[in-house]
């Protein structure tokens, strides 16, 4: 018997989340841990699963993911962007769905790198005139 499971990479900032979907009643692992531990912060969880509550879908699915790189914030928005990726997968009529709410669009904002000459990528040592 083969086993059915949808997949959906997901990334926010520095952080790299490979979501695997996979029917079952909605437990939900990030790294090997129940997502409770992982995310400690509720407001981290409920970023994190929001797609599975748009569609409705928290106890259709099991959902393993491995997350690595960023902080704990960039992992959250990582596992959502998979999450809804892996839905799409799943269920490609969830799409506009999904779309409509924002949860498609990675968002691009990452830290810039630093530039030579500078302390930071863009402070600059204070200008003496003498």
């Amino acid at each position: 018997m083969a086993l059915v499971q949808f997949w959906g990479t997901g990334r926010r900032k520095k952080a790299v989340a490979r979501v695997r979907l996979v029917p079952g009643d909605g437990r939900i692992t990030v790294n090997e841990k129940d997502v409770n531990d992982y995310f400690p912060l509720a407001t981290m969880r409920e970023w994190a699963l929001t797609p599975l509550r748009v569609v409705n879908a928290l106890s259709e699915y099991d959902v393993i993911a491995r997350v690595h790189g960023g902080g704990v914030s960039g992992q959250a928005g990582a596992l959502r962007h998979g999450l809804a990726r892996a839905l799409i997968v799943a269920q490609p009529e969830l799409r506009k769905r999904l779309k409509v709410e924002g949860l498609l669009t990675r968002d691009p904002r990452m830290k810039e790198r630093y530039k030579y000459g500078l302390k930071k990528a863009r402070k600059a040592s204070q200008f003496s005139k003498r």
